[in-house]
């Protein structure tokens, strides 16, 4: 029997809620409390339309014609956005994840970034995904396995939705005081980021997603007064809302709205990052991880 072209599905399950996990990619394919989806589900037998799902590490976006500089020596990656001229995604949406750890409701992947033409230090990188009641919970590390310290980003490309409204009768808010603008033709930053204060971008008290178009980078994302979570949310106009919360690291989120998702046509990505678009060059919010040690950072999906 042919495998999948996403490998080996790991589905699952407590309670109500149902999660499949793909082993090339490690990308959440399917995400569903009761049998209603709350993110877009694609076939087994398909590469993840969009990126759907996918793990963005060790940088999430977009680099430059692929070129950044460590320690003084220029890296050039190779260019997987070839139209635009871009390194896009990190290096792990493609390759076979192994699996570390497994329970009926939840599972943990793993994968090496070898040293390589355009990323000198090698690298762990984990992701576990994790389902109870009504929830989804995705932690992510990544450990420097080099002898010096290296920049990264981490990123995620969930497609979240409502239940079963139509994208266009939904709404979306954002967690997110700040607005990155891109080049319209490369989608890299063309200007400083700008206020989203009175501005038509602003998604803090929610926004229609009909006639919304976005591939757009939002910045300033963070948890409201007494929260701990960066929260932002697409709900449905019987009150059915998926939302999406991250660690306060995750200060970056990465809007694109999607017409021919498969089996779908409208849907949206809300991509929570940890930096956004170039940061490899920009230096904005990169993190750093020094030899040997290990950092963290959570995400999540909640139907509610």
């Amino acid at each position: 029997m042919r495998e999948p072209a996403s490998g080996q599905q790991f589905e699952i399950t407590a309670g109500a809620a149902r999660a499949v996990i793909t082993e090339v990619g490690a990308a959440l394919r399917e995400f569903e409390v009761d049998g209603v989806p709350f993110a877009e589900p694609y076939a087994a037998d398909r590469r993840p339309p969009a990126s759907a799902g996918a793990v963005l590490a060790p940088w999430p976006n977009r680099v430059a014609g692929g070129r950044w500089v460590l320690d003084g020596e220029p890296q050039q990656l190779a260019l997987t956005e070839p139209t635009r001229g871009n390194a896009l995604h990190g290096l792990l949406c493609h390759v076979p994840w192994q699996v570390e750890e497994r329970t009926a409701a939840s599972v943990r992947l793993r994968a090496p970034v070898a040293s390589q033409p355009g990323w000198p230090v090698p690298l762990v990188v984990a992701v576990e995904y994790a389902v109870s009641d009504e929830d989804l919970r995705v932690t992510h590390e990544v450990r420097n396995a080099g002898d010096r310290t290296t920049p990264f980003g981490v990123g995620a490309h969930p497609f979240p939705r409502a239940g079963t409204a139509a994208t266009d009768d939904c709404t979306l808010r954002l967690a997110a005081s700040s607005v990155l603008p891109l080049d319209a033709d490369t989608l890299l930053p063309a200007r400083p980021p700008r206020s989203l204060a009175g501005d038509e971008l602003d998604f803090r008290t929610g926004r229609p997603l009909a006639g919304v178009w976005l591939d757009t980078a939002f910045g300033g994302a963070a948890p409201a007064p007494g929260d701990d979570r960066v929260r932002h949310a697409i709900t449905a106009p019987d009150g059915t809302a998926v939302e999406l919360w991250a660690d306060p690291v995750f200060g970056w989120v990465q809007v694109y709205t999607a017409d021919d998702f498969p089996g779908r046509g409208r849907a949206v990505a809300v991509e929570p990052m940890t930096c956004p678009p170039d940061a490899l060059n920009s230096g904005i919010d990169l993190l750093h991880v020094e030899p040997g040690e290990t950092w963290s950072g959570s995400w999540g999906l909640r139907a509610r």
